[in-house]
C-alpha cells in the first residue's frame, strides 16, 4: 500500500514525540512491504512565527492532498495566559478540524497491564478498564458566536447543535459499540441545557436501528464521578464538544500518564491522529516527553486504513517495551530511558514474526478500539 501522510509536528514536545511515530512508521512500510511517504508542514507557534498564521493555506492544501494526518501539539509558549488574544497557535487546530470536517474525536482509554500499579486510582478499580470517548469535535460552544461587551465584564459563548451534527457522531459511536461491548453511555446536561435535550431526542431515536447496542443517559457530574469509581462499566461513551473535552482527559490519567493516550479526529474524507497531551513546554528539548500516545496515534492511522496486522505489531512492540521497563521519567520516575530511547527500542521491535500472531488477545491494548 501507498500512503502519504501530512506530518504537522507544531510547537513544544510535538516534534520529539512525532518522530519516534514518524520511526515506527518507517520500520512497518519496511517489514510489511508499504510505501509511507512523509511530508511536513508548519502549524501553530513556529506557523506564526514564519507566515503569521496558524495554520497557513499551503499546510491546509497539504492536508488535503494527504490520506493521513499525523499531528503533534500546538500552544503558545511566550504568553499563555493571553486569554485576550485574538490569534493564538491552538486556533490552527481548531481551523484544520472545521475546514476538513472531522466531526468525531475518538480516545481510547484503557490499563496497560504492566502499569497498572502506576495508576493513583486503585488496581481493582481500575483493571479491565477498556472504553472510548467519541467527542463530537466541530460544533456546540467551542464553536459557537462569542461576544464581550466593551467593558469586558459581560461575555456570552452560544453553544448551538442540530439533528445533523448528533445524527453523524452517534451512528458511529453505535457501530463502534456492537464490534465491542454493545453499550453506549450518553453524557449530557439535561436537566439544564436545551442542546443536551437535543442530543437525547436524536440518540434515542438513532438507537432503535442498533436493537443489541444498550443505551444509557448520564449527566456529566454523574459521568465524571463514575469515570473514577467504577470506570470499568463504560464503553463507549458518546457526548458534545466541552463535556468530552473534559472526559477524554481525565480518562487519561487512569493509565497512570495523560503521555500514554492517542486519539483520532475523523470525517467523512479526511483524518488527523495525535496524542492527547499537550505541548510539554517543560519538558521541551530535554528527551523526556512520552513518545507512546504519538507511536500508537501511528497504530491508529494504520487500523483506520485495514493495515490490522500492521498496527497490531506496533502495539505489541509498544507492550514489549513496558514490559521491560524501558520508559520515560513520566512513567517511571527513576528511569534513565528517554524520548529518544524508548522511540528506538519500540522500532526495533515491530516485527512481522509468528510471534505477534499468539500473543495473548487479552493484552492488545488498541484492538477493537475504534471504527473509523
Amino acid at each position: 500500500m501507498k500512503l502519504s501522510i501530512a506530518h504537522l509536528s507544531g510547537d513544544g514536545v510535538g516534534p520529539e514525540v512525532t518522530k519516534q511515530a514518524v520511526k515506527c512508521l518507517q520500520v512497518v512500510g519496511e517489514i510489511f512491504g508499504h510505501k509511507i511517504n512523509f511530508k511536513e508542514a508548519l502549524v501553530g507557534e513556529v506557523a506564526m512565527a514564519k507566515t503569521g498564521e496558524a495554520l497557513p493555506d499551503s499546510t491546509l492544501k497539504l492536508c488535503k492532498e494527504s490520506d493521513a494526518i499525523l499531528f503533534g501539539t500546538v500552544r503558545n509558549s511566550k504568553n499563555n495566559r493571553d486569554l485576550d488574544g485574538i490569534m493564538k497557535p491552538e486556533s490552527g487546530l481548531i481551523k484544520l478540524r472545521k475546514e476538513l470536517e472531522l466531526f468525531a474525536n475518538i480516545r481510547p482509554v484503557k490499563v496497560f497491564p504492566s502499569l497498572i500499579e502506576k495508576s493513583p486510582l486503585k488496581k481493582s478499580v481500575i483493571k479491565g478498564t477498556d472504553f472510548v470517548v467519541y467527542r463530537e469535535l466541530i460544533g456546540g460552544i467551542y464553536h459557537g458566536d462569542k461576544s464581550i461587551n466593551k467593558e469586558k465584564t459581560v461575555a456570552t459563548d452560544v453553544c448551538t447543535y442540530s439533528e445533523s451534527e448528533i445524527s453523524r457522531i452517534a451512528h458511529l459511536a453505535f457501530k463502534a459499540a456492537k464490534v465491542r461491548r454493545n453499550k453506549v453511555s450518553l453524557v449530557d446536561k439535561a436537566n439544564g441545557l436545551e442542546t443536551s435535550r437535543l442530543w437525547r431526542r436524536v440518540v434515542n431515536k438513532i438507537s432503535e436501528s442498533y436493537p443489541e447496542v444498550t443505551l444509557e443517559e448520564l449527566f456529566i457530574e454523574e459521568a465524571v464521578m463514575e469515570m473514577i469509581l467504577r470506570p470499568k462499566q463504560f464503553d463507549i461513551l458518546l457526548t458534545s464538544n466541552m463535556f468530552g473535552d473534559i472526559l477524554s482527559d481525565e480518562g487519561g490519567v487512569i493509565g497512570g500518564s495523560i503521555g500514554l493516550l492517542p486519539s483520532a479526529s475523523v470525517g467523512d474524507k479526511y483524518a488527523l491522529f495525535e496524542p492527547i497531551h499537550e505541548v510539554l513546554l517543560h519538558q521541551k528539548g530535554t528527551n523526556k516527553a512520552n513518545p507512546i500516545a504519538s507511536i500508537l496515534s501511528a497504530a491508529m492511522i494504520l487500523d483506520h486504513f485495514g493495515l490490522d496486522e500492521e498496527s497490531r505489531a506496533i502495539v505489541i512492540a509498544v507492550l514489549k517495551s513496558m514490559k521491560k521497563g524501558i520508559v520515560t521519567p513520566d512513567i517511571e520516575k527513576e528511569s534513565t530511558y528517554g524520548t529518544e530511547e524508548v522511540g528506538d527500542y519500540i522500532a526495533s521491535k515491530i516485527t512481522d514474526s509468528e510471534e505477534n500472531l499468539t500473543f495473548s488477545r487479552e493484552n492488545i491494548w488498541l484492538g477493537k478500539s475504534t471504527i473509523i
